[in-house]
């Protein structure tokens, strides 16, 4: 695939990039695809899930962990861990 085409994974939605990983799945899985361009689909595959990734480790550090006190009333939020 082009330089182009790995830029716009950069800019693709999570929605967007896990909807045309799963198409690119079932194209692979279905073995109807030329082997050139299998290599060049999967590799935009792999661009796509480090994608998804990068963006899931992005919400998961935005994530608040909700504190409550000793009657389960709700006290704040504090900075999730994620590790």
């Amino acid at each position: 695939m082009a330089e182009n085409t790995q830029l716009d994974v950069k800019k693709l939605s999570f929605e967007r990039a896990i909807e045309e990983l799963e198409s690119i799945v079932k194209r692979l899985e279905d073995g109807k695809v030329p082997l050139e361009e299998s290599v060049a689909i999967y590799e935009r595959g792999e661009a796509l899930k480090r994608r998804c990734e990068e963006l899931l480790r992005q919400a998961e550090a935005r994530v608040d962990k909700i504190t409550t006190d000793a009657s389960g009333q709700v006290t704040g939020t504090e900075p999730l861990d994620v590790q």
